[in-house]
């Protein structure tokens, strides 16, 4: 067996990886089970909200599955991080685009979700560093 194949998963990677599964789930149950409302309340198109809720749901079960694996490789690791920071920059390119005309309660929504993305991203890139290091 070689070194990489018994090197465990960081606990940080491991943690940070949980977090976003959970958070990205919840996040993809509002904006599919309340993509109408939401519309109205965030001056975002509804197909948007719904697209963004659809399009994670292959994202937790990618997620999901990582999890029950006994150690994230480096690959998928970067994957996760690579996913990630995709999701906050077309966020923001949302925002400046000028493609749609959020109110603020919608421009604090896509810019909140951006910077927790951003964190799962920082959390999991020093998760990966730290298995390396391990």
């Amino acid at each position: 067996m070689n070194a990489v194949a018994r090197t465990p998963s960081s606990h940080l990677l491991r943690r940070a990886t949980q977090l976003d599964a959970v958070a990205t789930a919840a996040v993809a149950a509002l904006l599919i089970a309340a993509a109408a409302p939401l519309s109205q309340w965030l001056h975002l198109p509804q197909n948007l909200l719904l697209g963004a809720g659809l399009m994670l749901v292959p994202y937790v079960a990618f997620l999901g599955w990582l999890l029950s694996r006994e150690r994230i490789s480096t690959a998928q690791a970067w994957a996760m991080i690579a996913i990630n920071a995709c999701w906050v920059i077309d966020s923001v390119l949302l925002l400046v685009s000028g493609w749609v005309s959020p109110n603020a309660l919608g421009v604090a929504f896509v810019v909140a979700q951006a910077l927790a993305v951003a964190v799962f991203a920082e959390l999991q890139y020093f998760g990966l560093r730290r298995q390396q290091r391990g």
